[in-house]
């Protein structure tokens, strides 16, 4: 069904009515045959922006409940509005694997104003990715998503125990054939904050999320995404990855996953 052109191209090809194949781009660290969920979590919010609106408005949060593993076949996905609102209006967008819903998410879409005077967020902080050496990940962790992003290190080391701080950017599109939306680039990433912050040992300990949520503060502009994660865990197999998100001009939001944490 691919050619090892495309393959190389982009995170899915597009089938045509709202079907897609991932390719190995999405390809996992934790088993063969599943998906790392920055790409489906990507897909998800690119169905979501895609949702007809009646007059300028932007997503202001949205949580990725992941129901099961994504599987390196065909998949569908669907957006519809779940609540409508003048204001605020829920979104909901569904990925499948046949009849299996694999992940649903749910996003606040609320009215833009402008509120430029009386803003908050902090800008600047960061140096530049090309001023940060390459990044690596665990020689045992398995290839795929994490060689098709590009990664830079800011602070702590991915390689090593506790946080870390890392600039991402997508070497591939998303869908074949499209330039990936800035939000859909942070999306790609902000599902990495567990592996940044990691500090157990992946042949030994299963640390996955089961969900991603991720609070905007502003849309995110330009194609280099900031991860700056932290992992606490607690004392009964409960966790949570949290990360300050960002672009080339500061913090734009922030991003929370729920871990489970256990003996492989």
């Amino acid at each position: 069904m691919t050619t090892p052109r495309l393959a190389e191209s982009a995170f899915y090809l597009p089938l045509g009515e709202d079907l897609y194949q991932p390719t190995q781009h999405t390809a996992g660290p934790w088993v063969p045959g599943a998906q790392h969920f920055g790409p489906p979590s990507a897909l998800l919010v690119r169905a979501l922006e895609g949702v007809p609106r009646e007059r300028e408005s932007e997503l202001a949060r949205v949580t990725v409940e992941i129901l099961g593993p994504a599987p390196l076949t065909e998949l569908s996905v669907a957006a519809r509005v779940e609540r409508p609102g003048r204001s605020v209006e829920l979104l909901v967008a569904e990925l499948r694997s046949g009849t299996r819903v694999v992940a649903r998410a749910s996003a606040w879409r609320v009215v833009a104003s402008d509120t430029a005077e009386i803003a908050t967020l902090p800008s600047g902080g960061w140096p530049k990715p090309e001023d940060c050496p390459p990044a690596g990940w665990p020689e045992s962790w398995l290839t795929g998503y994490l060689t098709a992003v590009e990664w830079r290190s800011v602070s702590g080391e991915i390689t090593e125990p506790g946080p870390a701080a890392v600039w991402g950017r997508q070497r591939v599109a998303l869908v074949d054939g499209e330039e990936p939306t800035p939000l859909q680039r942070l999306f790609a990433v902000a599902d990495s904050g567990n592996g940044a912050s990691n500090f157990l040992d992946a042949r030994h300990w299963w640390f996955i999320n089961s969900e991603l949520t991720v609070h905007l503060q502003r849309p995110p502009q330009g194609e280099w995404v900031g991860l700056d994660a932290v992992t606490t865990l607690g004392p009964a197999g409960i966790g949570t990855a949290t990360s300050t998100l960002r672009d080339l001009e500061g913090p734009v939001g922030f991003g929370a996953q729920a871990l489970m944490v256990r003996p492989r």
